[in-house]
């Protein structure tokens, strides 16, 4: 609704634009559920909480994408039930096929003394790609696949003993999203938003204040959450790569100007700054 009053929108582009910006970004997220500092200082279930909706939520989203598609023309009401059940099933079953095996194979590798400290440290990085690579061949939601994987990788092939290399896990997945945002730093659309007008920063701090919180202060009671900690996780949901990856897939698809790509890239980027910053 934003997009439409306050950009200029069409409604089809409008749908795309909402429904690519609604994923919480789980790396953006992690800095705050992880390390001595939020362990400290937050609840587990807290940082549970965010960590699950986060990473689950960034492939999640595909179906709301593609009904958006299908408001605008390209897709039929059923091609696009058809295109996102294959693309979301066909994401859990591969993911959890090819996690369960990654697992397993760690697993046996350990204990028939295969595998050395070091590689098991990038097996996930490895394994990650392997499923991504098969979910792009199968034409499946590449994002939930690689989510699903990793939860049935821990379910078999890890467990206590992998504890000490969270941390590390964390510094290369963060390390890997850091070229991404340089190049998007790179080629920001200025003028696109400068054409927005006034209209650049409204859309931003209401995007900022509707997008989400009230939605978790809404589920406040069923969630057993406490206010600060609802304001807290409702705050504390950027948007991020996943939004991109939406903006630009699907964007290409539906064929709509530049304005989504403009108005998805300022919320994007704004979002970063303002969750960096707090």
């Amino acid at each position: 609704g934003l997009g439409w009053a306050m950009a200029g929108l069409p409604l089809a582009a409008a749908l795309l634009f909402g429904t690519a910006i609604c994923p919480t970004d789980p790396v953006l997220a992690s800095s705050v559920v992880t390390g001595d500092l939020a362990e400290r200082d937050l609840p587990a279930r807290d940082r549970q909480l965010l960590s699950l909706e986060s990473a689950a939520n960034d492939g999640l989203a595909l179906p709301l994408v593609v009904a958006a598609i299908a408001v605008a023309g390209p897709l039929s009401a059923g091609a696009a039930v058809t295109e996102s059940l294959w693309q979301v099933l066909g994401a859990l079953v591969a993911g959890a096929l090819l996690g369960a095996v990654g697992g397993a194979a760690l697993r046996l590798g350990d204990k028939h003394g295969a595998t050395a400290h070091g590689p098991a440290l990038l097996f996930t990085v490895v394994l990650a790609l392997g499923i991504l690579g098969v979910a792009g061949l199968l034409h499946v939601d590449g994002v939930l696949a690689v989510f699903v994987g990793g939860l049935a990788f821990n379910a078999v092939g890890t467990g206590a003993e992998r504890t000490s290399e969270v941390e590390i896990d964390e510094a290369v997945n963060r390390f890997a999203v850091l070229p991404l945002f340089f190049l998007l730093g790179a080629a920001l659309p200025w003028q696109q938003w400068a054409e927005l007008g006034w209209k650049a920063p409204a859309l931003v701090v209401a995007v900022l204040l509707l997008r989400r919180i009230p939605v978790v202060l809404l589920l406040r009671r069923p969630l057993h959450l406490p206010l600060r900690d609802a304001v807290y996780l409702g705050w504390f949901g950027p948007v991020g790569v996943s939004a991109l990856f939406y903006l630009t897939m699907e964007a290409e698809r539906l064929g709509v100007d530049d304005a989504v790509l403009g108005a998805g890239t300022l919320v994007l980027t704004a979002s970063t700054v303002a969750f960096g910053l707090t």
